[in-house]
């Protein structure tokens, strides 16, 4: 857990000095950082997350990295759906919704085919991979 902990606070230190950026494994993923508030600790939390526009909205899929359980971060936004959502160089407050229904299935076709990686982690794993929506606050 600790090197989970410790790989993400590197990714999001180098996001934030590189107006988004990050090289290494993640050079060729788009990354948008997903600040909740935990839902036991009233703490915030950020994570990097890959996404996929929608629209007016981010797509994100609460993968775990292929465990078993869902992320601790998509517990929070269960919770707390008021999210901060940083991408490339702008900030802004979100509301996330979780995507179920009919309406589900073809934005988790485009986000995993779109981004790979989640494809592959939905393979290993028999939970079902949460699609959030992210949409922009009015200010």
């Amino acid at each position: 857990m600790a090197d989970r902990q410790e790989r993400s606070r590197r990714v999001i230190d180098e996001f934030r000095r590189n107006e988004g950026r990050v090289g290494g494994e993640f050079a060729d993923i788009p990354l948008l950082l997903l600040t909740t508030v935990g839902a036991r600790t009233g703490e915030r939390r950020t994570w990097p997350v890959t996404y996929l526009s929608d629209g007016d909205r981010w797509l994100v899929a609460a993968a775990n990295g292929g465990r078993p359980t869902h992320p601790g971060w998509y517990h929070n936004l269960l919770v707390n759906p008021q999210v901060t959502v940083a991408v490339g160089t702008e900030t802004f407050e979100a509301t996330a919704s979780v995507v179920t229904g009919a309406e589900r299935q073809p934005l988790w076709e485009r986000l995993a085919a779109a981004r790979p990686i989640l494809a592959r982690l939905q393979a290993g794993t028999d939970r079902p991979l949460p699609v959030i929506a992210l949409r922009r606050r009015a200010s």
